[in-house]
């Protein structure tokens, strides 16, 4: 099992950016796959969250400016934000969680917003 996340980068606050997960090593189309994040001194949060069915669920901070899509023939999950604060910065991780016996990660991709 692997996931690839990118797309992170240095944005001014009111800015843009787009964040990728590719997967592969498991049935991508039937698990639910989570955007989470680690801010600087915080515990990590999930941010968002799609299912099989592409039903999805957010955090209430990002609810309006962050959209997760995905594209079951490419592997990949997308989350787009928009609107981004200072308070966005942290380390982003893609995971699909509860597959089999355990938790799956990726690298993690850096987002920093500067005010």
């Amino acid at each position: 099992v692997q996931l690839q996340a990118s797309g992170g980068g240095l944005v001014q606050a009111g800015g843009s950016l787009r964040l990728s997960c590719a997967a592969s090593g498991f049935n991508f189309k039937i698990n639910t796959i989570d955007w989470y994040r680690r801010a600087p001194g915080k515990q990590r949060e999930v941010v968002a969250t799609i299912t099989s069915g592409h039903s999805t669920n957010y955090t209430e901070s990002v609810k309006g400016r962050f959209t997760i899509s995905r594209d079951n023939v490419k592997r990949t999950v997308y989350l787009q934000m928009n609107s981004l604060k200072p308070e966005d910065t942290a380390v982003y991780y893609c995971a699909v969680l509860r597959l089999g016996t355990r938790d799956y990660w990726g690298q993690g991709t850096q987002v920093t917003v500067s005010s």
